[in-house]
Protein backbone atom coordinates (compact mmCIF):
# COMPACT_ATOMS: atom_id res chain seq x y z
CA UNK A 1 0.00 0.00 0.00
CA UNK A 2 2.94 2.18 0.82
CA UNK A 3 4.30 1.88 -2.20
CA UNK A 4 0.96 2.69 -4.33
CA UNK A 5 0.77 5.38 -2.51
CA UNK A 6 4.86 6.37 -3.08
CA UNK A 7 4.07 5.73 -7.06
CA UNK A 8 0.77 7.79 -7.27
CA UNK A 9 2.67 10.70 -5.22
CA UNK A 10 5.97 10.54 -7.72
CA UNK A 11 2.90 10.44 -10.63
CA UNK A 12 1.16 13.67 -9.27
CA UNK A 13 4.26 15.53 -8.66
CA UNK A 14 5.94 14.63 -12.13
CA UNK A 15 2.33 15.94 -13.86
CA UNK A 16 1.93 19.22 -11.71
CA UNK A 17 5.59 19.96 -12.86
CA UNK A 18 5.39 18.96 -16.48
CA UNK A 19 3.79 22.40 -17.54
CA UNK A 20 6.73 24.44 -16.15
CA UNK A 21 10.17 22.26 -16.17
CA UNK A 22 12.43 22.94 -19.37
CA UNK A 23 12.11 19.64 -21.73
CA UNK A 24 15.38 18.04 -20.36
CA UNK A 25 14.88 18.58 -16.43
CA UNK A 26 11.48 16.84 -17.37
CA UNK A 27 12.99 13.88 -19.71
CA UNK A 28 15.52 12.75 -16.76
CA UNK A 29 12.39 13.07 -14.24
CA UNK A 30 10.59 10.63 -16.33
CA UNK A 31 13.32 8.03 -16.82
CA UNK A 32 13.50 8.36 -13.03
CA UNK A 33 9.19 7.73 -12.42
CA UNK A 34 9.68 5.32 -15.18
CA UNK A 35 12.45 3.25 -13.76
CA UNK A 36 11.00 3.08 -9.84
CA UNK A 37 7.73 2.07 -11.40
CA UNK A 38 9.56 -0.89 -13.23
CA UNK A 39 10.92 -2.07 -10.10
CA UNK A 40 8.38 -1.74 -8.36
CA UNK A 41 6.12 -4.07 -10.80
CA UNK A 42 9.37 -6.48 -10.64
CA UNK A 43 8.85 -6.68 -7.09
CA UNK A 44 5.50 -7.09 -6.55
CA UNK A 45 5.40 -10.13 -9.49
CA UNK A 46 8.40 -11.61 -7.08
CA UNK A 47 6.47 -10.76 -4.13
CA UNK A 48 3.11 -12.59 -4.90
CA UNK A 49 4.87 -15.35 -6.28
CA UNK A 50 6.98 -16.03 -2.98
CA UNK A 51 3.72 -15.69 -0.72
CA UNK A 52 1.93 -18.20 -3.31
CA UNK A 53 4.84 -20.56 -2.84
CA UNK A 54 4.40 -20.04 0.85
CA UNK A 55 1.61 -20.49 1.15
CA UNK A 56 1.85 -23.61 -0.76
CA UNK A 57 4.64 -24.69 1.18
CA UNK A 58 2.76 -24.31 4.39
CA UNK A 59 -0.34 -26.10 3.53
CA UNK A 60 2.24 -28.83 2.44
CA UNK A 61 3.61 -28.59 6.30
CA UNK A 62 0.37 -28.83 7.83
CA UNK A 63 -0.27 -31.93 5.85
CA UNK A 64 3.01 -33.34 6.78
CA UNK A 65 2.42 -32.44 10.45
CA UNK A 66 -0.62 -33.91 10.39
CA UNK A 67 0.83 -37.16 8.09
CA UNK A 68 3.49 -37.18 10.82
CA UNK A 69 0.94 -37.56 13.61
CA UNK A 70 -1.13 -40.00 11.97
CA UNK A 71 1.86 -42.28 11.30
CA UNK A 72 3.20 -41.82 15.09
CA UNK A 73 -0.11 -42.73 15.89
CA UNK A 74 0.10 -45.84 13.48
CA UNK A 75 3.79 -46.57 15.43
CA UNK A 76 6.14 -45.21 12.51
CA UNK A 77 7.13 -42.01 10.83
CA UNK A 78 9.16 -41.09 7.88
CA UNK A 79 11.35 -38.64 9.27
CA UNK A 80 13.37 -37.98 6.14
CA UNK A 81 10.57 -36.81 4.19
CA UNK A 82 9.53 -34.39 7.17
CA UNK A 83 12.94 -33.13 7.69
CA UNK A 84 12.58 -32.25 4.20
CA UNK A 85 9.24 -30.59 3.61
CA UNK A 86 10.49 -28.57 6.99
CA UNK A 87 13.64 -27.39 5.53
CA UNK A 88 12.16 -26.44 2.41
CA UNK A 89 9.28 -24.42 4.21
CA UNK A 90 12.40 -22.59 6.28
CA UNK A 91 14.03 -21.56 3.43
CA UNK A 92 11.42 -19.81 1.33
CA UNK A 93 10.12 -18.16 5.03
CA UNK A 94 13.71 -16.89 4.95
CA UNK A 95 13.67 -16.34 1.06
CA UNK A 96 10.10 -14.27 1.48
CA UNK A 97 11.76 -12.28 3.91
CA UNK A 98 14.73 -11.40 2.53
CA UNK A 99 12.52 -9.98 0.05
CA UNK A 100 10.23 -8.37 2.23
CA UNK A 101 13.44 -6.88 3.55
CA UNK A 102 14.80 -5.80 0.49
CA UNK A 103 11.24 -4.31 -0.35
CA UNK A 104 10.86 -2.56 2.55
CA UNK A 105 14.55 -0.91 2.36
CA UNK A 106 13.34 0.43 -1.52
CA UNK A 107 10.62 1.87 -0.28
CA UNK A 108 12.76 3.54 2.35
CA UNK A 109 15.03 4.55 -0.53
CA UNK A 110 12.59 5.57 -2.57
CA UNK A 111 11.25 7.84 0.42
CA UNK A 112 14.50 9.48 0.48
CA UNK A 113 14.83 9.60 -3.15
CA UNK A 114 11.43 10.89 -3.56
CA UNK A 115 12.13 13.68 -1.25
CA UNK A 116 15.84 14.63 -2.40
CA UNK A 117 14.02 14.61 -5.94
CA UNK A 118 10.96 16.79 -4.18
CA UNK A 119 13.97 19.10 -3.42
CA UNK A 120 15.24 19.58 -6.93
CA UNK A 121 11.98 20.02 -8.61
CA UNK A 122 11.46 22.83 -5.80
CA UNK A 123 14.65 24.30 -6.38
CA UNK A 124 14.00 23.73 -10.38
CA UNK A 125 10.69 25.37 -9.83
CA UNK A 126 11.89 28.68 -7.91
CA UNK A 127 14.45 28.95 -10.51
CA UNK A 128 11.95 29.13 -13.32
CA UNK A 129 10.20 31.20 -11.80
CA UNK A 130 12.55 33.23 -11.19
CA UNK A 131 13.69 33.24 -14.71
CA UNK A 132 9.86 33.85 -15.03
CA UNK A 133 10.12 37.03 -13.61
CA UNK A 134 13.37 38.83 -15.17
CA UNK A 135 11.56 37.32 -18.30
CA UNK A 136 8.30 39.84 -17.47
CA UNK A 137 10.77 42.44 -16.39
CA UNK A 138 12.35 42.44 -19.18
CA UNK A 139 9.87 42.10 -21.39
CA UNK A 140 8.43 44.99 -19.85
CA UNK A 141 11.90 47.38 -20.52
CA UNK A 142 11.88 46.07 -23.64
CA UNK A 143 8.51 47.49 -24.52
CA UNK A 144 9.26 50.63 -22.64
CA UNK A 145 11.90 50.98 -25.15
CA UNK A 146 9.82 49.94 -28.35
CA UNK A 147 7.51 52.97 -27.06
CA UNK A 148 10.29 55.35 -26.46
CA UNK A 149 12.08 54.28 -30.16
CA UNK A 150 8.75 54.56 -31.59
CA UNK A 151 8.27 57.96 -30.56
CA UNK A 152 12.11 59.15 -31.52
CA UNK A 153 11.41 57.78 -34.81
CA UNK A 154 8.13 60.00 -35.08
CA UNK A 155 9.90 62.67 -33.74
CA UNK A 156 12.55 62.15 -36.18
CA UNK A 157 10.35 62.14 -39.05
CA UNK A 158 8.61 65.13 -38.15
CA UNK A 159 12.22 67.10 -37.79
CA UNK A 160 13.31 65.23 -40.98
CA UNK A 161 9.92 66.62 -42.97
CA UNK A 162 10.60 70.17 -40.91
CA UNK A 163 13.92 69.92 -42.20
CA UNK A 164 13.19 69.27 -45.44
CA UNK A 165 10.68 72.09 -45.47
CA UNK A 166 13.50 74.66 -44.11
CA UNK A 167 16.18 73.21 -46.67
CA UNK A 168 13.20 74.15 -49.05
CA UNK A 169 12.55 77.63 -48.07
CA UNK A 170 16.22 78.73 -47.55
CA UNK A 171 16.77 77.79 -51.12
CA UNK A 172 13.83 79.90 -52.07
CA UNK A 173 15.13 82.45 -50.10
CA UNK A 174 18.80 82.11 -51.43
CA UNK A 175 17.35 82.17 -55.06
CA UNK A 176 15.62 85.45 -53.96
CA UNK A 177 19.05 86.64 -52.90
CA UNK A 178 20.66 86.12 -56.02
CA UNK A 179 17.41 87.20 -58.05
CA UNK A 180 17.91 90.59 -55.61
CA UNK A 181 21.28 90.89 -56.79
CA UNK A 182 21.16 90.48 -60.28
CA UNK A 183 17.89 93.51 -60.42
CA UNK A 184 20.39 95.80 -58.32
CA UNK A 185 23.23 95.44 -60.58
CA UNK A 186 21.43 95.95 -63.48
CA UNK A 187 19.38 99.50 -61.90
CA UNK A 188 22.72 100.28 -60.35
CA UNK A 189 24.89 99.81 -63.81
CA UNK A 190 27.49 102.56 -64.04
CA UNK A 191 27.73 103.11 -60.42
CA UNK A 192 29.98 99.86 -59.32
CA UNK A 193 33.22 99.63 -59.10
CA UNK A 194 32.81 103.89 -58.41
CA UNK A 195 32.82 103.47 -54.87
CA UNK A 196 29.58 100.84 -55.14
CA UNK A 197 30.08 97.21 -55.21
CA UNK A 198 27.21 94.82 -54.74
CA UNK A 199 28.35 90.97 -52.78
CA UNK A 200 25.84 88.54 -51.89
CA UNK A 201 26.85 86.42 -48.15
CA UNK A 202 25.01 84.01 -46.46
CA UNK A 203 21.44 84.37 -47.96
CA UNK A 204 22.01 88.11 -47.80
CA UNK A 205 23.03 91.71 -50.89
CA UNK A 206 25.04 93.78 -49.62
CA UNK A 207 25.28 96.47 -51.05
CA UNK A 208 28.65 99.00 -50.34
CA UNK A 209 28.40 102.78 -50.44
CA UNK A 210 31.98 104.51 -50.17
CA UNK A 211 32.32 107.63 -48.50
CA UNK A 212 33.44 109.40 -51.50
CA UNK A 213 30.11 108.21 -53.53
CA UNK A 214 27.64 109.55 -50.73
CA UNK A 215 29.13 112.19 -48.49
CA UNK A 216 31.30 115.24 -48.07
CA UNK A 217 34.21 114.25 -45.33
CA UNK A 218 32.63 114.43 -41.69
CA UNK A 219 29.19 115.17 -42.98
CA UNK A 220 25.95 113.33 -43.33
CA UNK A 221 24.70 114.94 -46.16
CA UNK A 222 23.85 112.83 -49.33
CA UNK A 223 25.49 114.76 -52.33
CA UNK A 224 23.73 114.81 -55.94
CA UNK A 225 25.48 111.79 -57.13
CA UNK A 226 24.63 109.61 -54.42
CA UNK A 227 20.80 110.40 -54.62
CA UNK A 228 20.86 109.40 -57.35
CA UNK A 229 22.15 106.21 -56.91
CA UNK A 230 19.91 105.69 -53.88
CA UNK A 231 16.53 106.79 -55.96
CA UNK A 232 17.27 104.09 -58.13
CA UNK A 233 18.34 101.26 -55.37
CA UNK A 234 14.77 102.44 -53.51
CA UNK A 235 12.56 102.05 -56.91
CA UNK A 236 14.23 98.39 -56.47
CA UNK A 237 13.34 97.74 -52.82
CA UNK A 238 9.45 98.91 -53.44
CA UNK A 239 9.27 96.21 -56.38
CA UNK A 240 10.84 93.75 -53.92
CA UNK A 241 8.58 94.04 -50.72
CA UNK A 242 9.49 90.81 -49.11
CA UNK A 243 13.32 92.37 -48.76
CA UNK A 244 14.13 93.82 -45.10
CA UNK A 245 16.76 96.63 -45.22
CA UNK A 246 19.48 97.40 -42.63
CA UNK A 247 21.60 100.86 -43.13
CA UNK A 248 24.80 100.61 -41.70
CA UNK A 249 26.88 104.00 -41.05
CA UNK A 250 30.76 103.15 -40.61
CA UNK A 251 33.72 105.63 -40.17
CA UNK A 252 37.12 105.59 -39.81
CA UNK A 253 39.36 105.99 -36.02
CA UNK A 254 39.76 109.64 -36.81
CA UNK A 255 38.24 111.45 -33.99
CA UNK A 256 35.62 114.11 -34.88
CA UNK A 257 36.88 117.77 -35.42
CA UNK A 258 35.88 119.85 -32.91
CA UNK A 259 33.43 121.97 -32.78
CA UNK A 260 31.58 119.88 -35.24
CA UNK A 261 27.95 119.53 -34.85
CA UNK A 262 28.34 115.54 -34.40
CA UNK A 263 29.69 114.07 -30.80
CA UNK A 264 32.15 111.60 -32.22
CA UNK A 265 32.18 108.67 -35.13
CA UNK A 266 29.25 106.70 -33.92
CA UNK A 267 27.08 109.50 -33.73
CA UNK A 268 28.27 110.43 -37.39
CA UNK A 269 27.51 107.29 -38.72
CA UNK A 270 24.31 107.11 -37.25
CA UNK A 271 23.55 110.36 -38.82
CA UNK A 272 24.78 109.10 -42.08
CA UNK A 273 22.43 106.07 -41.75
CA UNK A 274 19.37 107.90 -40.90
CA UNK A 275 20.28 110.08 -43.84
CA UNK A 276 19.94 107.69 -46.40
CA UNK A 277 16.62 106.31 -45.01
CA UNK A 278 15.24 109.29 -45.74
CA UNK A 279 16.18 109.69 -49.31
CA UNK A 280 14.71 105.91 -49.65
CA UNK A 281 11.68 106.69 -48.00
CA UNK A 282 11.12 110.03 -50.39
CA UNK A 283 8.77 109.94 -53.33
CA UNK A 284 8.59 105.43 -53.09
CA UNK A 285 6.09 103.35 -51.14
CA UNK A 286 8.59 101.77 -49.32
CA UNK A 287 7.28 100.44 -45.77
CA UNK A 288 9.53 102.06 -42.88
CA UNK A 289 8.87 99.05 -40.99
CA UNK A 290 11.36 97.01 -43.46
CA UNK A 291 14.00 99.87 -42.72
CA UNK A 292 16.71 100.04 -39.76
CA UNK A 293 19.49 102.36 -39.25
CA UNK A 294 21.94 101.52 -37.31
CA UNK A 295 25.77 103.33 -36.60
CA UNK A 296 29.02 100.92 -36.00
CA UNK A 297 31.35 104.11 -35.78
CA UNK A 298 35.03 103.35 -36.14
CA UNK A 299 34.46 99.76 -34.71
CA UNK A 300 34.02 97.36 -37.35
CA UNK A 301 37.02 98.11 -39.86
CA UNK A 302 37.33 96.24 -43.03
CA UNK A 303 40.96 97.41 -42.90
CA UNK A 304 42.05 97.73 -39.42
CA UNK A 305 45.61 99.30 -40.87
CA UNK A 306 46.63 102.82 -39.67
CA UNK A 307 47.28 103.90 -43.08
CA UNK A 308 45.16 106.66 -45.56
CA UNK A 309 44.14 103.84 -47.84
CA UNK A 310 42.79 101.83 -44.78
CA UNK A 311 40.84 104.20 -43.40
CA UNK A 312 39.57 105.37 -46.62
CA UNK A 313 37.91 101.87 -47.27
CA UNK A 314 36.54 101.86 -43.43
CA UNK A 315 34.72 104.91 -44.20
CA UNK A 316 31.95 103.77 -45.79
CA UNK A 317 27.84 102.67 -45.68
CA UNK A 318 26.78 99.27 -45.79
CA UNK A 319 23.02 98.67 -47.04
CA UNK A 320 22.20 95.08 -46.29
CA UNK A 321 19.14 93.56 -47.98
CA UNK A 322 17.87 90.27 -46.22
CA UNK A 323 14.60 88.09 -47.74
CA UNK A 324 12.13 87.81 -45.00
CA UNK A 325 12.62 84.62 -43.19
CA UNK A 326 9.14 84.54 -41.44
CA UNK A 327 8.71 81.20 -42.53
CA UNK A 328 12.06 79.57 -41.65
CA UNK A 329 10.93 81.43 -37.95
CA UNK A 330 7.71 80.16 -38.17
CA UNK A 331 8.64 76.66 -39.23
CA UNK A 332 11.60 76.54 -35.63
CA UNK A 333 8.93 77.34 -33.64
CA UNK A 334 6.69 74.31 -34.64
Amino acid sequence: MRAVLFYLTLVGVVACIQSCAPPKVFSELETERTRYKNEREELYTENEKLVVENTELAAKLELAEKDAERIEGKGYTDAAELKDLKAKYNEATERYNELNAAHQALINGSDSETRELMSKLDRTQKDLYQREDLLNQTKARLDQDREALDKLKQELNQKSESLLELERIIAQKDAQADALKQKLSSALTGFENQGLTITKKNGKVYVSLDEKLLFPSGSAEVDPRGKTALTKLAGVLAQNPEINVMIEGHTDDVPIVPGSKYTDNWDLSVSRATAIIRILLTGSNIDPKRLTAAGRGEFVPVDPSKTPEARQRNRRTEIILEPRLDEVFNLLDE
